[in-house]
């Protein structure tokens, strides 16, 4: 598994059903070493920090094998960082990705927290507010995670994979997040994984309203 590509971006006008607004979502490959600290990579920016970024969504990754699926689907080349991820992975494996799972790159080393959600900004973007709806329908949403080592990435690093305790995998938390109505055990099941903190009080919200 390798470092495909390392991707940044500065805050750049945008505009979301005629609204203009700031984003960071349109990254550009570099070929320099980056740090990646607790809240992500040096040099990038996380606009809308209410809805993304923090420790448990510091850095946002993305496979090389899922943009060849998408360009097929979309009849376009897809560049590195099109999608607003920070790192592209050649792959992430043959086996499910589940959250708590760890990628280590150099002395980098990242704990899966989520899969990445669609939203406007991103549709937008792609140029079809269409959009979102695809690439739910599609699940290949990506993983964000937090930063448990911080350390330097480069182009071309390595990349290791180790399989974490949790039996949730981001498939299934994907698919979770646009089910109506969840059941307590299902609830339950993802609190007991190391799920991202928005995630986490969203679970909670609905649980105690369960259990109320």
């Amino acid at each position: 598994m390798k470092l495909l590509s390392v991707n940044l971006s500065g805050p750049k006008p945008h505009s979301v059903a005629g609204k203009p607004e700031s984003t960071g979502i349109y990254k550009e490959s570099t070929l320099e070493p980056v740090q990646i600290h607790k809240l992500g990579l040096e040099g990038d920016v996380q606009v809308d920090k209410k809805n993304h970024g923090g420790p448990d969504q510091a850095v946002y990754l993305y496979s090389a094998e899922d943009y060849g699926w998408f360009s097929k689907e979309l009849d376009r080349n897809l560049e590195p960082g099109t999608f607003g991820e920070n790192l592209t992975l050649s792959s992430f494996g043959t086996d499910t990705v589940f959250i708590g799972d760890r990628f280590q790159i150099g002395k980098v080393l990242l704990e899966v927290t989520a899969p990445r959600i669609p939203c406007g900004t991103f549709a937008a973007r792609m140029g079809d507010m269409g959009f979102v709806k695809r690439f739910k329908e599609a699940e290949r949403p990506g993983i964000y995670a937090r930063v448990l080592q911080e350390g330097k990435v480069q182009q071309g690093d390595s990349v290791t994979y180790e399989r974490g305790e949790s039996d949730v995998s981001t498939l299934e938390s994907f698919r979770l997040f646009y089910k109506k109505k969840l059941s307590v055990t299902e609830i339950k099941r993802m609190l007991a994984a190391p799920i991202d903190v928005r995630s986490r009080k969203a679970f909670e919200a609905d649980l105690a309203k369960l259990e109320a």
